[in-house]
């Protein structure tokens, strides 16, 4: 612990007599920083907050959701800081009046580019601008007044970006939309066009609507179909029949008690079992029939006299109807398959004619559907631009707005210069420091007895008389003097730093 501390006032005494070169060389170090701190430019900051709000309950009804409006608020946000953007703030600003050409703007805007900060807070609604101004060719006052320029143009474009840039996409997009509805809605007429020449051309080969496949398979359905009704029609046509033959045309007259005769109850009897539905083969229905038929060999049933059977009038009329039916259904059919024949043949005989008639029907149908799907999604955005622009679907609100900034934020001049002289002052202790080692001298007798390893007798001190010690009192008043001066120097410029901070 003694050798360390030996150690150390050899260090300190080798310091000390070397005073006159630390403080040189600590001025020197120091004149150099402060000059450098001097050159360093100050920066002027002007902040403002804006207060956005994206929340609108009839975007929600439109399909436009909150993500979507935060979306597009980002994406402004995120290119406010644009080449096109900063050279408006550049021209319509103070700095309009600093460059000459259009190298100095864009010089001007890769220093705003730099010093423009777009930050949104945790919430998202709250966003803070900021820009930075240290241009050395302008004066500190123009500095800051150019920065809340700045943050003030900013603002404006951020505001104008959401409020114009919804009528300027739906303008673009309808533009856009109402080109393509044009050309699909000429090229749907074409097509619509050849669809007709093409039904035309082949009118009596393509009845109905749809392909030629479409229409033979229509056709057969149909046919199916008739032949059902038909099988129907004509069973209804027999059992009309068969009521009809045992139904008499006339009625006979009655007797004189006042009774029917003996034929007309008979015929009656046998009528009433047909129309029950009983056939022919039935045995009551041949045991009367066999009546009838005995009745009228006697003479019992004769028809002069008669009156016409409204019963046999009114199934004929029944049947007379059935037997149109059947007719018309017969006639149907037989155009139908005459159809199906002729199709089948004009198939066989041209077999790019499906294919043709498939090709146009299926052209017309994708036209179709892409035009239907354009003028939806016009309308849509339509809609949703009106819902944008006209709804106040984006609101804003400027909660600080830029300010004016009164004293620098870079940099930090005061510290600067104190870390300059601290800097200076161990600059100038090194400097001695590393003289005092390089010298070859023994401080002590210790330390020769260890370099040339023998003992030494004695050393002789320094002695020194009344004369040189005014001296040295002298040079040591003039130490003071200049070290106090290097710190006096220093206080100096830190006042003259809030002096000019206060002035700006």
């Amino acid at each position: 612990m003694a050798a360390l501390y030996d150690e150390l006032l050899i260090a300190l005494h080798g310091i000390w007599t070397r005073r006159w070169l630390a403080l040189a060389v600590a001025w020197g170090v120091c004149m150099l920083g402060w000059l450098g701190v001097a050159l360093v430019p100050n920066s002027y900051e002007s902040k403002a907050r804006v207060y956005v709000n994206t929340q609108s309950l009839l975007q929600d009804k439109v399909g436009i959701t909150q993500v979507q409006s935060q979306q597009d608020l980002d994406r402004v946000r995120q290119t406010l800081a644009s080449t096109g953007n900063l050279e408006r703030v550049v021209k319509e600003t103070d700095l309009n009046q600093t460059i000459s050409g259009p190298r100095d703007v864009a010089a001007k805007i890769t220093a705003l580019r730099e010093g423009i900060t777009v930050m949104a807070q945790i919430d998202p609604s709250m966003i803070d601008i900021s820009a930075k101004m240290a241009d050395s060719g302008l004066s500190d006052g123009a500095n800051a007044r150019i920065a809340q320029q700045v943050v003030q143009k900013l603002v404006d474009i951020f505001q104008e970006a959401n409020l114009s840039s919804n009528r300027v996409e739906t303008k673009q997009s309808l533009a856009f939309l109402d080109q393509q509805i044009a050309e699909r809605g000429k090229q749907l007429a074409g097509a619509e066009q050849r669809r007709v020449e093409f039904e035309q051309r082949y009118a009596g080969v393509l009845p109905g609507a749809g392909s030629i496949g479409q229409r033979m398979d229509a056709a057969r359905m149909e046919i199916n179909n008739i032949e059902s009704q038909l099988a129907q029609a004509q069973g209804a046509l027999s059992a009309m029949n068969g009521q009809l033959a045992g139904t008499p045309q006339t009625l006979p007259g009655v007797g004189a008690s006042g009774a029917p005769s003996a034929l007309a109850q008979a015929q009656a009897d046998l009528s009433g079992m047909l129309a029950r539905g009983w056939t022919s083969s039935h045995p009551d229905v041949i045991a009367a029939q066999r009546q009838v038929d005995a009745l009228r060999k006697q003479g019992g049933g004769g028809t002069g006299g008669g009156t016409p059977n409204p019963a046999y009038l009114s199934i004929k009329s029944m049947q007379a109807e059935r037997a149109a039916t059947v007719q018309a259904l017969h006639t149907r059919k037989a155009q139908l398959q005459a159809d199906l024949a002729a199709m089948s043949s004009r198939q066989t005989d041209e077999p790019g004619l499906a294919a043709e008639q498939e090709k146009l029907d299926r052209d017309y149908e994708v036209l179709k559907t892409q035009y239907d799907k354009l003028l939806a999604d016009r309308e849509e955005i339509r809609l949703r631009g009106d819902v944008k622009t006209e709804t106040g679907a984006v609101q804003f609100r400027v909660v600080n707005p830029p300010s004016v900034p009164t004293a620098p934020v870079a940099p930090n001049r005061p510290l600067l210069l104190v870390g300059v002289l601290i800097v200076g002052i161990g600059a100038g202790v090194g400097t001695a420091f590393a003289m005092a080692q390089l010298k070859g001298s023994f401080p002590t007798a210790a330390r020769l007895e260890r370099a040339i390893g023998m003992p030494v007798i004695g050393s002789i001190t320094q002695t020194v008389n009344a004369a040189q010690r005014a001296v040295e009192k002298q040079r040591l008043k003039w130490f003071a003097g200049a070290s106090g001066g290097l710190a006096a120097v220093c206080m100096l410029l830190i006042l003259v730093e809030f002096i000019q901070r206060g002035m700006a």
